[in-house]
């Protein structure tokens, strides 16, 4: 589907929430907002994404945040491998907000551009790192059949160990937690941001 039909398909499905701003929050709500600027993504022009859909539920959003914060930047896993994982999660949600948010990340991480397209394509990466793969591959298969063979799990340990297999798990799922979330409140993209993938019919 070419890029202007995908854009046109996404714009359709509109935000399911109604923004708050600033001025219309109570103190819990600015107490989330207040801890998303002072941790380590830092001060933003205004929440969006999942940041604005959780001052709907800010004790919730407060936890939820820490999570985040953690596995984003305090994991064994390098920025390279731990967005890979995101990546792949995002792709097989379809993903609209975490993509156009991680991709770039990926890329400043150190993946390659052309891993990145075809991971977005649901092509094999032929082209990627042998870690790349490996972490591609057990997150496909996880999805697939709700387990993960010995094969693929040993593919992935031996570079990761106990404790990074343990964080890895941790941030697919949350990651899959923070699709599920974009996906269903409809999280909206800037205006002319490209839309990664077509919407389900």
């Amino acid at each position: 589907m070419a890029k202007k039909a995908v854009k046109k398909a996404a714009k359709q499905l509109s935000y399911r929430l109604k923004e708050i701003n600033d001025e219309q929050m109570t103190p819990l709500q600015r107490s989330l907002r207040d801890a998303i600027y002072s941790g380590p993504r830092g001060i933003r022009k205004k929440l969006t994404g999942p940041f604005q859909i959780w001052l709907n539920a800010p004790d919730f959003g407060l936890l939820a945040q820490a999570v985040g914060a953690h596995v984003r930047y305090k994991t064994s896993l390098s920025p390279r491998q731990s967005e890979t994982a995101i990546l792949a999660t995002a792709k097989l949600w379809k993903a609209q907000y975490e993509w156009h948010a991680h991709a770039p990340m990926a890329e400043k991480g150190g993946v390659k551009p052309k891993t990145i397209k075809e991971i977005q394509a649901g092509r094999e990466p032929k082209s990627a790192a042998k870690d790349e793969r490996a972490l591609i591959n057990f997150v496909q298969e996880l999805y697939k059949t709700k387990r993960v063979s010995d094969r693929t799990y040993n593919r992935v340990h031996s570079f990761l160990g106990d404790a990074g297999m343990v964080e890895f798990v941790g941030i697919i799922g949350y990651y899959a937690m923070i699709s599920m979330t974009l996906n269903v409140f409809r999280a909206e993209l800037p205006p002319e941001a490209p839309v990664p993938f077509a919407e389900p019919a």
